[in-house]
């Protein structure tokens, strides 16, 4: 399993200055120079955070680049629009959109399409149950529809225009 510190034991370097209690009681000299000085080294630069095209290279795989490029340049002509972090947020929700919108449009056309009947072998076959008649309802009792034994286990064979 990867970690993020290498299989090294994370080491807090705030020490006990982490918690607000802790500073509270009380702090020395020293410890107060190397508080300020690591407050200091928190704040990012100006030009900050870089953008390094080779890092993105070599995070992501070809395949991967090529199905985020669509959005990646439609998005990055809104940046001076929305901002890098509001378009940043609409790419990925886009995308999430996008799809979830193929799924249900592929979940969709395979079970219009892919129906389990009598003219193939697979399929997905979606049985309905019957509706429950109970005595005080106006159709009770309800029998079933089916009277003869080829009604059963039909697979539309008998709605076939053939």
């Amino acid at each position: 399993m990867a970690s993020d510190t290498g299989g090294v034991k994370a080491f807090p370097i705030q020490g006990r200055m982490a918690r607000e209690r802790e500073r509270l009681l009380g702090m020395t000299d020293s410890e107060r120079a190397w508080r300020r000085k690591w407050l200091k080294d928190q704040e990012l630069s100006p030009n900050e955070p870089r953008h390094v095209p080779e890092y993105y290279k070599e995070r992501y795989n070809p395949i991967r680049r090529a199905y985020k490029m669509p959005l990646d340049l439609a998005f990055k002509q809104l940046i001076p629009v929305l901002g890098e972090r509001r378009a940043n947020i609409f790419r990925w929700f886009t995308g999430k959109f996008l799809m979830i919108g193929f799924g249900i449009c592929a979940t969709t056309y395979y079970f219009k399409y892919n129906a389990n009947d009598w003219t193939r072998k697979g399929g997905w076959r979606v049985i309905s149950s019957r509706q429950p008649v109970l005595p005080g309802d106006p159709d009770y009792p309800k029998l079933s529809e089916r009277t003869k034994p080829e009604d059963y286990a039909a697979r539309g064979f008998k709605e076939a225009p053939i």
